[in-house]
């Protein structure tokens, strides 16, 4: 009976072994406490940032929390007009004149302690109610003091005090490939915040409608949405350096797929101080109609390199025609600022009110000059431009002859006293015929403009276009042309040997 026991008391302890092995076994039977569990490994793989890469995170990590309480949300409620397709009318002829609401917003920054904020001008045009959202969630109405819609930028005002105004910094400092952070309210996210670089400087992108309008933007790849309008761009010292205002977008959704555009801060800053002191912008104006100057242009003036922006035009009554500023000048500097796109010299201009004095660096005749002009208001009634070359006469010369110029892919021929009359011109032959991707096509000349100028001499018939030409082999002609519209403009057209 005792053997049996023992047997059976071994036997246990080796089932209970076996078991116990199985349980430990990676069937899994048994799962370990909560407090047994390791989750990851012991150690980050980099056990301290250096000292570099340190600063570097935690410069945005301090811009985030420094500049965020300065950007504000903003909601706009405006009035529109319902419209109907074509062909309702007569069903509902009087729609068109029933109001409706919509709501907008964006982003603004607070300028002045006292409640001053800037934003853009289509975030409050229009407006009949706008309220502020602070960082902190305090909510007030807001008043518009002034807007710009040619540089798209606007001033509204809160009555509040001891508000965290923004540092706004110097946009003339930047660099292409610095790091930049846009915050701002994109989608309705309240304080966002992104980081990219600036991708490019003087972008002109064509979104404002309007011939006087003022288009200078940074380019930047930091993610900005829609929400993001009158948000900051700011550099890692904290500065607004540019107000948010435009993305590029496919069109369909409306959102960011890789560049946005801000206006620089100095001519916001100009702006702003306008509109807070007059409820509106004193804005000067050279009163001349310029262009990019190409390697075709400056080889016909005689530049060694394509720079500058080229005076194509003058206006009658305006601040250049006061002085000796001359169709054709290349304006290489404006006071100490290098211009070489015509929206550089554009925005700096902007920033300048009616009745300040710029210097001009000119370029003339094979020799640099300056002139000085006092910079005028824009007369609404008076924006006609006018030539300087002179009064043009008709030529004599009026013959059907044309000819074809096969080494710039362009035809012209004397034009008839009917085309003068519908021109409105005394002198000039018309392009008939420009062939594809030829010299004069890449100059955007083509049929239907007329040339009334070439190397600043009258141009009266083909014939002596053809000799201009013949003269100017191996270099490069300028010629002043008008298109159907009565629109001028001068063009350097290379002319092969």
């Amino acid at each position: 009976m005792q053997k049996k026991n023992l047997l059976g008391t071994i036997s246990l302890i080796f089932l209970g072994i076996v078991f116990g092995a199985i349980l430990v076994s990676g069937l899994g039977w048994v799962r370990p406490s909560y407090g047994e569990i390791q989750i990851g490994a012991e150690k980050p793989p980099v056990a301290q940032l250096n000292a570099d890469a340190a600063a570097f995170n935690n410069a945005f990590i301090q811009v985030a929390e420094k500049v965020t309480p300065s950007i504000v949300q903003i909601t706009s409620v405006s009035s529109v007009k319902s419209k109907m397709p074509e062909g309702f009318h007569f069903f509902f002829p009087f729609r068109d004149d029933m109001p409706r609401e919509q709501q907008g917003g964006g982003s603004g920054i607070i300028i002045s302690v006292d409640g001053y904020i800037l934003t853009n001008n289509h975030v409050v045009e229009n407006a009949k109610q706008v309220t502020v959202t602070l960082h902190d969630k305090r909510r007030f109405d807001a008043n518009v003091v002034g807007t710009d819609p040619l540089t798209d930028l606007a001033v509204i005002k809160v009555d509040e005090k001891n508000l965290p105004a923004a540092y706004l910094g110097d946009s003339e400092k930047i660099k292409v490939g610095q790091w930049v952070m846009a915050i701002g309210n994109p989608l309705s996210l309240a304080s966002t915040v992104t980081a990219g670089i600036i991708s490019a400087t003087s972008r002109n992108i064509n979104i404002i409608q309007d011939r006087y309008g003022v288009e200078n933007f940074i380019q930047t790849d930091a993610a900005i949405n829609p929400g993001n309008s009158g948000g900051a761009l700011v550099d890692l010292n904290g500065a607004v350096i540019g107000i948010n205002s435009a993305i590029a977008t496919n069109g369909m959704t409306q959102s960011y797929i890789g560049y946005g555009f801000a206006i620089p801060i100095n001519l916001a800053k100009a702006v702003a101080n306008d509109l807070i002191s007059n409820g509106k912008v004193s804005r000067g104006y050279i009163g001349v109609s310029i262009s990019e100057v190409d390697a075709a242009t400056a080889k016909a003036v005689g530049l060694e390199e394509p720079r500058g922006v080229l005076v194509q035009e003058i206006v009658q009554g305006g601040a250049a025609s006061k002085e000796d500023i001359k169709e054709g000048d290349i304006i290489l500097k404006v006071d100490e600022k290098t211009t070489n796109q015509p929206n550089e010299l554009q925005s700096y201009i902007a920033s300048k009110r009616a009745g300040t004095s710029v210097r001009l660096t000119i370029f003339r005749d094979g020799k640099q000059i300056e002139r000085y002009v006092t910079l005028k208001a824009r007369d609404e009634k008076d924006s006609k431009v006018v030539s300087s070359a002179g009064n043009l006469k008709k030529g004599k010369d009026v013959d059907a002859k044309e000819i074809t110029f096969d080494n710039l892919g362009m035809t012209v021929r004397n034009m008839t006293d009917k085309e003068y009359e519908n021109y409105k011109v005394k002198n000039g032959v018309i392009i008939t015929d420009v062939k594809n991707y030829s010299k004069a096509f890449n100059q955007l000349l083509r049929a239907g403009v007329v040339i009334v100028a070439a190397d600043k001499k009258e141009v009266n018939s083909v014939s002596e276009l053809q000799s201009i030409f013949e003269n100017k082999k191996g270099q490069a002609v300028l010629l002043k042309v008008i298109d159907s519209q009565g629109t001028s403009r001068l063009v350097g057209l290379d002319i092969p040997k």
